[in-house]
């Protein structure tokens, strides 16, 4: 790990693009500040109760996830810069093996999902501090587990943008099928529902998808609001304020990151580098 980050140390772009993503992490305490009077209407949005506890946790989990290609053009660009820069046949000479090499990224991945969760959870806990309504121990704790699943979503996410990278070895591709990829997901997705037998349920197909499965761990949060559910209900819709961590898509999504760990060591110990 220390020499990985020695390459983050040393690499001016890698540093930008971390501080940009903490720095838009930190923006989240803006949105307390976002206050609209128009004539007699007053509207504070740290009012509407997105920095209660326990809802915040999953709030500032959502909107923190939506920042982690940041860390994943990080993670890319240093897997594609091992080939193009020659370091990793030089770690291998150097007596790094191929497995000591690829636990060498994925230690640097989980330190990034670790030090991102922790950043979120400090930053939540500050926030509710301030203004959340509640303040008991027990609603406190209460939804914690969206923390676990933006840790699996990061660390997944992450480890599909370093299989990605080893594969293509250049980071502008790999980023790019990234892209492709999601929409391939959908246009799946699509067909599953047009032209799928009736025996198929495509929705539960869908769910076994890597991006689909990460996007599931955390849902959208804001149909939990109550200023929405009652604006819901004045044009007709019923919208169900509930929402949870769905310990079947955590174990999808963990065994995507086996998948992703097994998928780069083949390639790395086929490849001849």
């Amino acid at each position: 790990f220390l020499i990985e980050f020695e390459k983050l140390r040393t690499n001016r772009s890698s540093r930008i693009l971390i501080g940009a993503y903490f720095f838009l992490l930190t923006s989240i305490a803006l949105i307390a500040a976002i206050n609209f009077d128009i004539g007699p209407i007053e509207f504070h949005l740290a009012e509407q109760g997105i920095f209660n506890f326990p809802y915040i946790w999953h709030f500032n989990a959502f909107i923190g996830a939506l920042f982690k290609i940041f860390l994943a053009v990080v993670i890319v660009s240093m897997t594609a810069n091992e080939y193009s820069n020659k370091t990793i046949k030089q770690n291998l000479i150097d007596g790094l093996s191929k497995r000591e090499f690829l636990h060498s990224k994925w230690i640097l991945i989980l330190v990034f999902s670790g030090v991102s969760t922790l950043f979120i959870f400090s930053v939540s806990f500050i926030l509710g501090s301030i203004y959340s309504d509640y303040n008991e121990l027990s609603i406190i704790v209460k939804d914690l587990e969206f923390l676990i699943a933006y840790f699996i979503k990061l660390t997944a996410f992450f480890g599909f943008c370093l299989f990605l990278g080893t594969a293509i070895k250049r980071s502008a591709f790999a980023l790019g099928f990234l892209g492709i990829w999601q929409m391939f997901e959908g246009i799946c997705f699509g067909m599953l529902k047009w032209k799928s037998p009736s025996w198929i349920d495509a929705e539960t197909v869908f769910r076994l998808f890597p991006l689909n499965a990460m996007s599931n761990l955390i849902t959208e949060p804001f149909s939990r609001l109550s200023a929405v559910r009652n604006l819901a209900n004045q044009i007709g819709e019923d919208i169900d304020g509930s929402a949870q961590v769905e310990w079947l898509d955590v174990g999808i999504v963990l065994i995507w990151c086996v998948i992703f760990y097994s998928l780069t060591y083949r390639l790395l110990k086929r490849r001849d580098l």
